[in-house]
């Protein structure tokens, strides 16, 4: 039992909160209310998060050595010795094998994009999480996916998810949360970041907030963009755009906690227990969701 709680454990349940950006295609193609979608997304839901899992256990392995000697991470069950590496390595091979099948029964293309996303992590813990600014892209590349799976499942056939817009802002959120944390990884670990994570030693604090800076910029602007071509009636209404201050209050609350309070290590985490934070967001889904079904 403690074997098994341990594996639950490193396909780290904190983290599949990541996955709910597979329902933005549900919401905002106005297809929350039929059933069959929402069928099929909480089905993708699944089978992506089961995936994640798997992808998570494989980097832990691969981590191994390195999570041993950091603060936080030591304490994963892979690293701290209370998981078998002989367990983990083969549910990180079998996990792939029985949910890569269901994929593809479940839709083609939403099986094209597990498996790509499959195998791009598989590459980013081999090698591309070593490469400096690769390794961020690669992680925000992975919420993309996400949006695009959740898309395949609920036969999209107008914007705004179809706008290249909402994929940029994605992107481009999902880059600053990474660079966040890799932010908190270098404040918390000082002169020892580059011996947990070797890609540490090529970033330095400055240029970290200067990305930070950049990204938090091409976030606002895209989300903007997205907002002014996101035409759900007809006559033409804008109304999308009085969404974009939430936003803007969300970037700018994130980056208080990360440059401020240093909190930016466990975003997942940090979502949920910064009230503002949390408040601006939930704010947020409620207003783009009513203005997309027009309930007034």
């Amino acid at each position: 039992m403690q074997q098994f709680i341990s594996l639950i454990n490193t396909t780290r349940p904190r983290q599949w909160v990541k996955n709910i950006f597979l329902f933005a295609a549900l919401i905002f193609d106005r297809k929350l209310f039929e059933i069959e979608y929402v069928i099929s997304t909480i089905y993708g839901f699944i089978l992506f998060t089961l995936i994640s899992g798997a992808i998570y256990i494989t980097n832990d392995l691969f981590d191994y050595e390195n999570d041993k000697i950091h603060p936080i991470k030591r304490h994963r069950p892979i690293a701290s010795g209370n998981l078998n590496k002989r367990s983990a390595t083969i549910v990180s091979i079998l996990l792939p094998l029985i949910t890569l099948p269901c994929a593809f029964l479940l839709s083609q293309w939403f099986g094209v994009i597990l498996l790509v996303y499959w195998i791009q992590n598989i590459f980013y813990s081999i090698k591309l999480k070593h490469v400096v600014i690769v390794d961020v892209l690669m992680i925000s590349l992975g919420f993309v996916f996400r949006v695009a799976a959740g898309a395949t499942l609920v036969d999209v056939e107008q914007a705004p998810i179809g706008s290249p817009w909402i994929y940029m802002c994605v992107g481009f959120g999902a880059l600053l949360v990474v660079l966040g944390k890799r932010r908190s990884e270098i404040v918390t670990l000082n002169n020892k970041a580059g011996t947990h994570r070797t890609v540490l030693d090529n970033y330095t604090k400055p240029f970290i907030d200067l990305l930070i800076y950049s990204v938090s910029t091409c976030t606002i602007i895209s989300y903007s963009l997205y907002t002014f071509s996101a035409t759900y009636h007809q006559p033409r209404n804008d109304s999308m755009m009085l969404t974009i201050p939430f936003v803007v209050y969300g970037v700018f609350r994130y980056l208080y906690l990360v440059n401020v309070k240093n909190a930016g290590g466990t975003p997942e985490v940090l979502v949920f227990t910064d009230r503002p934070l949390l408040c601006s967001i939930t704010i947020w889904l409620i207003t783009a969701t009513i203005l997309r079904y027009n309930y007034w």
